[in-house]
């Protein structure tokens, strides 16, 4: 290569790298319109006006609801939206910044998954935020997640491997503002399970359980004389005996319910098995009464169910023998603060009741079990060996 050649490429080079800034700065400047200097997602984004939540993808929709300044989610019957969830959502996409500008045609929207909803296939999730009058204030557009994939040899045993790292994503309409950001937005889609509040039933010092299946011989019924004593099996037959641990299971089961989702405001009965179910009946010392209904499976794995909740509780407390004035002051004030909170529970059970709901299995498998699996399991004999003869 002569120096008249060399200068010419250096020159060629030189050129190309005035146009890559240059273009770099065009980016910049259109991600300027946007957000803002210090490379946020979007500028000044109104977190306090919004007020409803709309999650699009070619499979369905989903809506947030603020109504009279609680969160609830419309396609569960307005069941109450998790507060914590949306308040860090929000927060998120107000403080989300740009990790890399995406230059990127229209032909190629398809490749990050950025066509609108209505397009099927390749498509993305549109989000938009709504004020109360229902004014979209602003809406994005959520694509395919970007992967970060392992070095073959990292951690103690190799590997390799890949996990989401960030997401691409479009502010509105506008191609100009396609970039990648640094979070994957795990919860961003139409379903309601990562957003409806986790509130839930609590079934505790329990007195008596019982169970009444379809089929009655499966049915069965135990209960105790105090939260001390030992569980004793109702219409106990001759060679019966009753596996306490079978049943401090059961009747504990209740103590911290867990479930996955709501169910739908148009399932049928005939559907879920809510029409023909297993009926459970929880009675406590503190004087609750739970009546379930547990249905069929989800594909899941979890139980439709339905349930009621009732109270009876004592207004005034009997004194005890030879009580001191300043302790029946104490006492009388302990029982009346202990009312106070029973009657708040059965209060926020009673409208949680409202609603059917898919359970996990693991919350009720202890108790869905039939009456000839809670007795000990009888030990076979040895088989005695031939006499020698």
């Amino acid at each position: 290569m002569n120096r008249k050649q060399l200068l010419i490429l250096l020159v060629a080079a030189a050129i190309m790298a005035g146009a890559g800034i240059k273009l770099y700065q065009q980016r910049k400047g259109n991600w300027s319109e946007t957000g803002s200097a210090s490379g946020k997602l979007l500028k000044d984004f109104p977190v306090n006006d919004v007020t409803r939540i709309t999650f699009r993808q070619a499979s369905g929709e989903l809506n947030l609801e603020k109504k009279d300044d609680t969160w609830k989610v419309r396609e569960r019957a307005d069941f109450p939206a998790n507060f914590d969830e949306i308040r860090d959502f929000l927060r998120k996409i107000g403080d989300m910044k740009v990790t890399t500008p995406v230059e990127v045609g229209p032909s190629k929207l398809s490749v990050l998954e950025l066509l609108p909803p209505e397009k099927g296939a390749q498509s993305g999730t549109l989000v938009e935020f709504r004020d109360k009058a229902g004014k979209v204030l602003t809406s994005l557009l959520v694509g395919k997640k970007s992967m970060k994939q392992a070095p073959a040899n990292a951690g103690p045993m190799g590997g390799g491997g890949s996990w989401p790292d960030g997401r691409y994503l479009m502010v509105g309409t506008d191609i100009k503002s396609v970039c990648q950001i640094g979070d994957p937005l795990n919860n961003v889609e139409a379903k309601a399970e990562p957003w409806v509040a986790k509130d839930f039933f609590k079934v505790e010092k329990v007195k008596s359980v019982r169970v009444d299946y379809p089929v009655a011989s499966n049915s069965w019924a135990i209960a105790r004389a105090s939260e001390t004593n030992d569980w004793n099996l109702a219409e106990t037959k001759p060679g019966e005996v009753l596996d306490v641990s079978k049943a401090s299971s059961a009747s504990s089961a209740l103590a911290s319910p867990s479930f996955a989702d709501v169910g739908l405001p148009n399932a049928k009965p005939e559907d879920t098995g809510l029409n023909e179910p297993t009926k459970l009946e929880l009675t406590t010392f503190e004087g609750f009464t739970y009546q379930l209904k547990v249905g069929k499976k989800t594909p899941e794995n979890n139980y439709h169910l339905a349930f009621q909740v009732a109270g009876q509780f004592p207004s005034e407390r009997t004194a005890g023998k030879d009580e001191k004035a300043e302790d029946k002051t104490r006492l009388d004030k302990e029982f009346q603060d202990n009312l106070k909170k029973l009657q708040e529970k059965l209060n926020q059970e009673k409208k949680l009741s409202a609603w059917t709901y898919q359970v996990t299995q693991w919350s009720l498998d202890a108790l869905l079990k039939e009456r000839k699996d809670l007795f000990v399991e009888k030990k076979e004999e040895p088989k005695k060996e031939d006499a020698p003869k």
